[in-house]
């Protein structure tokens, strides 16, 4: 019997959770699959994720996603930026519902998904459908940035633009971290799993250490 995608996704998620130190029970791994079945969908008209298969998927999408977890304490408020098809927020909702988030999302098509994400998957969250540098930052303790567009070029607007005190989860490589040494920032960073240059950096203090 042929497996569907859906199952293979399942099935991907199931097997390599441990990897990522994470344990998603039964209940999760349904909704991550309804989110799944639901961006399919709506990608050949947005492109919202590059096309992968159902195991990558699973792992370099919503498995390094769920990675933040560790970072946001309960009833964390988190602004993420960019969030273009709903990641990393949309699995980290789906697995934490205590957690208060806020999309920001400049492209209308896709806060259309996005709302209609949030309404399907019955997840609480905010859509804002502009560019962050048009937002006065709200005081926020977790600010979050996977996929935006231009990224490297608009680091240093994002670095500026985050709230003091507030901590930024940044998926880079070695160039990130060359610009974030270059930023004089504090930052830790953990290795995502399966990879050898890619991480999940943990930007901290950096509104005091960059007025300093």
């Amino acid at each position: 019997m042929i497996e569907s995608a859906l199952d293979r996704f399942k099935h991907a998620l199931r097997s390599q959770m441990q990897t990522f130190a994470l344990h998603l029970p039964e209940e999760t791994l349904a909704q991550l699959g309804e989110f799944y079945s639901l961006l399919t969908r709506w990608n050949e008209r947005l492109h919202l994720v590059a096309p992968c298969s159902p195991e990558e998927f699973a792992t370099r999408h919503v498995l390094e996603s769920l990675m933040l977890l560790k970072h946001l304490p309960q009833n964390a408020k988190v602004v993420d930026i960019g969030s273009g098809g709903g990641l990393p927020m949309i699995p980290c909702l789906i697995a934490r519902s205590d957690l208060d988030a806020t999309l920001i999302e400049s492209s209308q098509k896709k806060a259309v998904f996005l709302r209609e994400a949030l309404s399907r998957l019955r997840l609480n969250a905010v859509v804002v459908p502009q560019r962050f540098e048009e937002i006065e930052p709200s005081p926020v303790s977790f600010v979050t940035c996977r996929a935006l567009d231009q990224f490297m070029q608009k680091l240093p607007a994002l670095l500026d633009w985050v709230p003091a005190g507030s901590t930024l989860l940044l998926f880079g490589g070695e160039t990130l971290r060359e610009e974030l040494h270059r930023a004089v920032v504090e930052f830790e960073e953990r290795l995502i799993p399966h990879s050898e240059k890619r991480f999940l950096f943990a930007v901290i203090s950096h509104a005091t250490k960059k007025d300093a």
